[in-house]
């Protein structure tokens, strides 16, 4: 079933706007222009929303787990309240991902059919070349280029959303900056957990 690509860019920019924060068109204009495709892209090449619009179906997927988990979390633990702020978990949950924007390219790729006859089927690769600075990283600095208002906090969610995914977690100093950014900032806990439910329960 193909996705309601304006539907979601609506909403993702709904959610945006909600947080009241400055620079949101400037963040828009940065995912539109000519090197970026976020709204169209898709959120994979193979394995979850491998389609047309996926990234952005995915994001606000995360967005929608990041905040269940936010209002559970606040009702067992009110305090949290003071700890994690909503607008937090809206911002690094539909922006952990902006990488994805400009990597994916659309390619013809040689399948086999339900008859075993193998055909040319439309599919999707991957080029990194644009600004090759891995994942977490990556999303984090774009978010920071694009002019829009972002906390310390958030940046640090999106920089380690991958968790042991992530292959800076293969070198133990860099698993002890992941860990010592969960232990600080409970958001990148959240932000961690609400990718996992998106990517292996909504979108399996």
């Amino acid at each position: 079933m193909a996705l309601d690509i304006q539907a979601n860019k609506k909403a993702f920019i709904e959610l945006l706007q909600s947080t009241g924060r400055e620079g949101i068109d400037d963040l828009i204009a940065y995912l539109e222009d000519g090197k970026n495709d976020f709204f169209n892209a898709p959120a994979s090449t193979r394995f979850h929303l491998n389609e047309e619009g996926g990234l952005c179906q995915h994001s606000l997927n995360v967005c929608k787990a990041g905040l269940m988990l936010y209002e559970h979390a606040v009702t067992e633990r009110p305090e949290l309240a003071r700890v994690i702020k909503k607008d937090s978990v809206i911002v690094a949950t539909l922006l952990h991902d902006l990488n994805k924007s400009d990597i994916y390219k659309r390619v013809m790729k040689r399948q086999k059919n339900a008859f075993g006859v193998w055909e040319d089927v439309p599919g999707w690769d991957v080029d990194y070349s644009n600004l090759p600075l891995g994942h977490g990283e990556k999303s984090a600095i774009m978010a920071l280029w694009s002019g829009f208002e972002i906390t310390e906090e958030e940046l640090i969610a999106i920089r380690w959303h991958m968790t042991a995914w992530d292959l800076a977690f293969q070198s133990p100093e860099q698993k002890n900056s992941i860990n010592t950014a969960r232990d600080k900032y409970p958001l990148v806990a959240l932000v961690q957990l609400a990718d996992g439910i998106a990517a292996n329960i909504y979108e399996i």
